[in-house]
């Protein structure tokens, strides 16, 4: 059963047995085996394996059917022809895995990398894919890294091509959501397909850099590649060689028995050690250079490129180290032109970007920063190399001027990684489908905001770190595996000011000494917020004291673990490595780091804070990616998750004098969690390829997103993107624009121009439910295609390009046969006794909706989400049925409108109860029924800005025409 795809099981079998006569000719000791298997059989287990394998190959020879579907698993079965008692008790044991995998926006490429060479030269992936398992990963998990990490490989040049080229990627992943795992995984892959110079630009601090270099030591390059030749029972042999006071050293250290030259595959040579960053020395000259068993052919000629020593460096993005690592590659010589080399850029977006402004540039001469220079003179030095980014936060990757080809713009592919099982994410801290007014069940259980400054509720937040440090002891000694509790920590971010940081942890010091934790008010203090709090939100599956008297014993020992060293306080910032290198903030070295730590920007992006549970964060930026990547209460939180809180400013000042004004940071990271989730679902809706071919490549991202934030330009202020997004085609999907005007005149004229709608909904209000969802009131109405698309061309935007693509679609539909005939209006009516009511154009009477605008002029949520399923029930783009209003009203070819007089402020009613139409927005969402699909078409379509250089990325200002 090779990634061939599967085979005939009973034949094969046969085929596979030493017997001449089959022992179990029709199956059935399997057939009994199987049926009677329990949860942790062994034969199962290997099973398990192939099937989740096979559901979760991409585009394999084998199959035509989609990844992860049922059609996938029941096309496996019909080749194994396994009988139907058989299928069912494997859809039991493994049921096929649903959830997304990676997404890959992608220009065409020459394929090489097929699974049949990835499974004949697998030496240092399938290592690691056995310490995963080994890890406790799921098949799933293990099936989903090696998905995406093959979708990388294959998309770099094959590394024993003739031709030198060097593919530019980026692949987005979540916030601390294991990132670099997926590089592992593809430095594994690259270097056994025969790529042999590996640079990870690992973070611009020693701390982030030894980090990672720790990680691919453990998992990747192993015991017998650290040692080398060394006798690992000789303590003198042992002297210099990292780790030896390492605890996890050499237990938890990858081992492959012997030298992986000896096992017949090749060695690392590591060019950086833990505590080492690269240095030029002459060592490292010599060890970059490469032996050719035949010097008459280059190094990536396969006789040549499969015997060689691959060489592995972890780097630090500081510009002196860079330019060590250029200056040496110099010397080379030729040779240089010969290596098939990976570049890993962990945490792209930082350091790595070239951030100086064009209009400064002399005589059209790029000027770069000091780090976006020295990778780009790796690259040019290295003409076989490939780049890979990786980042969380990819906006500035994504508008890197594509014009610069020594840039770093991801011409060839980006990846968006699926979020992780288990992952803490955005869902987890905001209700995305709340609208105003409204805190969800997520904002309950995990938000704690900050009104004002009567009171911080920091004396609060403390009691939270040492009631949930209490509660994770209790759940290790009740049977919960403690491997999660080693590290207990509470991150507070106010400033950047380095000054107010040491004030601040004075405070916190001074408040720990006088909380009175093993007094009568501190527990008094402690019991009131386990009531309220920690034991109303805890999870019911985890072991959780019925009373805080049962959970006072283990209060003592969580105050003793905090403010062990004197202080239950680490301030962690400043220009130099010092603060990094305090013992207590190891969490590789230190077997218990139950600390508070305050600190600014250096406790942001890349660090990630082990066992973090409570964050108490107040500090505010304009910069979107900034203050995303401060989200360090987004990871893994096993055991405990029900325990994390998030204290957050909810009226925080931003700038200072007449340009101040008051922030909701809460309110802040929700429209940026908006905004990526939005960027995300984008990638996947355009991924899928028509007749073979792409919708969307890179370089059509740009304009792709722009739309929807506004705040994002080209760098090359000079030039302008040589793609226009012309039409996003949506059969049956939510369509929701939120870029309304702002001024009464605009409002006034857009009101006006809903009055043919106005006047065609009824009266009388129907009930609207689908399946077991909520039932409401609505007044509703039907309009043709052409009514409606009348309206829709008179409205007015602040952003027009947000809607226009939109529009283009429902006009096109207009012009096919057999598209749409008309469209339902539905008006959701409010029940509740603070509803405002209000005639609109001499239409009504309507309910008033209160929203506000997110994010400058754009709207957040406008729908409630039971209003939802009705649009689409009719629309045709769920199946599920409705109630009898509902049903009568389901035609074929219909859309379905949602349409809600919204106002921002307590509007002024007329005595007629009219409301002043520039007072109110008319918005609306809608779903286009799914007969307007049309068939081989793109959904996107983009228009080239100069149709004289269609193939042009960028495009002088200057130059564009029509």
């Amino acid at each position: 059963m090779s990634r061939r795809g599967p085979k005939h099981f009973a034949k094969l079998a046969f085929a596979l047995a030493d017997a001449e006569e089959p022992s179990d000719p029709d199956l059935s000791g399997f057939h009994e085996h199987i049926l009677a298997a329990g949860p942790g059989d062994d034969l199962v287990a290997l099973w398990r394996r192939k099937l989740t394998a096979w559901d979760f190959e991409q585009s394999p020879a084998w199959s035509a059917t989609a990844s992860r579907t049922p059609e996938r698993r029941a096309e496996v079965y019909d080749k194994l022809a396994f009988d139907t008692e058989l299928r069912k008790a494997f859809d039991t044991a493994v049921p096929v895995h649903t959830e997304p995998g990676p997404v890959t926006i992608s220009r065409e490429f020459r394929p090489w990398y097929t699974r049949e060479q990835a499974a004949n030269r697998s030496f240092y992936w399938a290592s690691y894919e056995r310490l995963l398992r080994r890890k406790g990963w799921s098949d799933a998990a293990v099936s989903g890294l090696d998905e995406a990490a093959h979708a990388v490989v294959e998309r770099l040049a094959d590394p024993t091509r003739d031709d030198p080229y060097g593919a530019r990627g980026l692949v987005v992943g979540y916030v601390q959501s294991g990132k670099t795992a997926n590089f592992t995984g593809v430095t594994a892959k690259a270097i056994d397909a025969g790529y042999r110079l590996v640079i990870v630009l690992g973070g611009t601090l020693n701390l982030l850099r030894g980090q990672t270099q720790r990680r691919l030591d453990m998992e990747l390059i192993g015991q017998e590649n650290i040692l080398g030749a060394a006798d690992p029972n000789d303590p003198d042999a042992l002297v210099g060689i990292d780790y030896q006071d390492d605890e996890d050293w050499p237990a938890k250290f990858v081992s492959f028995g012997a030298r992986p030259s000896v096992l017949g595959a090749f060695d690392i040579e590591r060019l950086t050690s833990r505590d080492h960053d690269y240095m030029s020395l002459e060592r490292g000259i010599s060890a970059l250079e490469f032996d050719k068993p035949d010097r008459t052919r280059p190094l990536h000629d396969p006789a040549n490129l499969h015997m060689a020593r691959a060489r592995v460096m972890v780097v630090k993005k500081n510009k002196s180290v860079l330019e060590k690592l250029v200056k040496d590659l110099k010397k080379m010589g030729p040779i240089l032109g010969e290596i098939p080399a990976l570049i890993i850029d962990d945490e792209s977006d930082q350091a790595s970007v070239n951030t100086t402004d064009p209009k400064k540039w002399e005589d059209g001469e790029v000027t770069r920063t000091a780090i976006n220079g020295q990778i780009s003179a790796l690259l040019k030095l290295l003409p076989r190399a490939q780049y890979v980014g990786y980042t969380a936060t990819p906006f500035a990757n994504v508008f890197v001027d594509p014009g610069d080809e020594e840039d770093l713009f991801p011409r060839d592919f980006l990846i968006s990684l699926p979020r992780p099982a288990d992952y803490m994410g955005v869902q987890d801290f905001h209700d995305l489908d709340s609208v105003d007014g409204e805190e969800g069940e997520a904002e309950k259980r995990h938000v704690r905001g900050i009104h004002g400054s009567d009171d911080d509720r920091l004396q609060e937040a403390l009691d939270a770190f040492v009631l949930t440090g209490a509660l994770k002891i209790y759940r290790e000694k009740h049977g919960v595996p403690s491997a999660p509790f080693r590290h207990h920590t509470m991150l507070v971010h106010e400033s950047v000011r380095m000054a107010e940081h040491a004030a601040l942890a004075q405070r916190i010091s001074t408040m720990w000494h006088n909380a009175a934790y093993q007094g009568t008010e501190g527990h008094a203090r402690l019991t009131a917020l386990f009531d309220k709090d920690f034991r109303t939100h805890a999870n019911d599956s985890l072991p959780t004291p019925a009373t805080y008297a049962d959970l006072r014993p283990y209060i003592s020992r969580a105050c003793q673990l905090i403010g062990q060293g004197g202080s239950p306080v680490i301030v962690v910032n400043g220009e130099s490595e010092r603060d990094y290198a305090q013992p207590d903030l190891d969490f590789d070295r230190t077997p218990n780091v139950w600390k508070i730590l305050v600190g600014g920007t250096k406790l942001s992006r890349g660090f990630t804070v082990e066992g973090l549970t409570i964050t108490y964060y107040r500090r505010t930026t304009q910069q979107a990616d900034t203050l995303m990547q401060m989200g360090r209460w987004f990871g893994f939180r096993p055991g405990y998750r029900d325990l994390v809180r998030l204290y957050i400013g909810r009226e925080e000042t931003l700038g200072r004098g007449r340009n101040a004004k008051t922030v909701d940071l809460y309110e802040a990271f929700e429209a940026i969690c908006r905004d990526e989730e939005l960027f995300r679902s984008e990638l996947a809706r355009y991924s899928p390829m028509v007749d073979g071919r792409p919708q969307v490549t890179p370089a059509q991202i740009p304009p792709l997103v722009a739309q929807h934030l506004q705040w994002v330009k080209p760098s090359a202020r000079n030039k302008m993107f040589n793609a226009e997004l012309v039409e996003v085609r949506s059969p049956g999907t939510w369509v929701e624009p939120t870029a309304h005007p702002e001024t009464a005149k605009e409002l006034a004229h857009n009101t006006e121009c809903w009055e043919p709608v106005l006047s065609a909904l009824g009266q009388d209000p129907m009930h609207l439910s689908v399946g077991d969802g909520p039932t409401y009131e609505a007044r509703v109405g039907t309009v043709s295609h052409e009514t409606l698309t009348g309206v829709l061309c008179d409205l007015r935007w602040s952003i027009p390009s947000q809607f226009s693509p939109h529009l283009e679609f429902l006009l096109e539909a207009g012009r096919q046969p057999a598209a749409i005939d008309d469209w339902l209006v539905i008006t959701p009516l409010q029940t509740s006794a603070r509803r405002v009511e209000a005639r609109v154009m001499g239409h009504g009477p309507f309910t008033l909706a209160r929203r506000t605008r997110r994010r400058g002029a754009l709207f957040g949520a406008l729908s409630e989400p039971k209003h939802r399923a009705a649009p689409l029930r009719v629309a045709g783009a769920v199946e599920t049925a409705g109630n009898q209003s509902v049903e009568q009203l389901v035609r074929p070819r219909r859309g379905a409108l949602l349409l809600y007089p919204v106002v921002e402020s307590e509007p002024g009613l007329a005595p007629d109860g009219t409301v002043d139409p520039g007072d109110v927005v008319m918005a609306f969402s809608f779903v286009a029924p799914m007969s307007s699909v049309g068939t081989g078409r793109p959904l996107v379509r983009f228009r080239t800005i100069d149709s004289g250089r269609q193939y042009a990325i960028v495009i002088d200002r200057d130059d564009a025409h029509s």
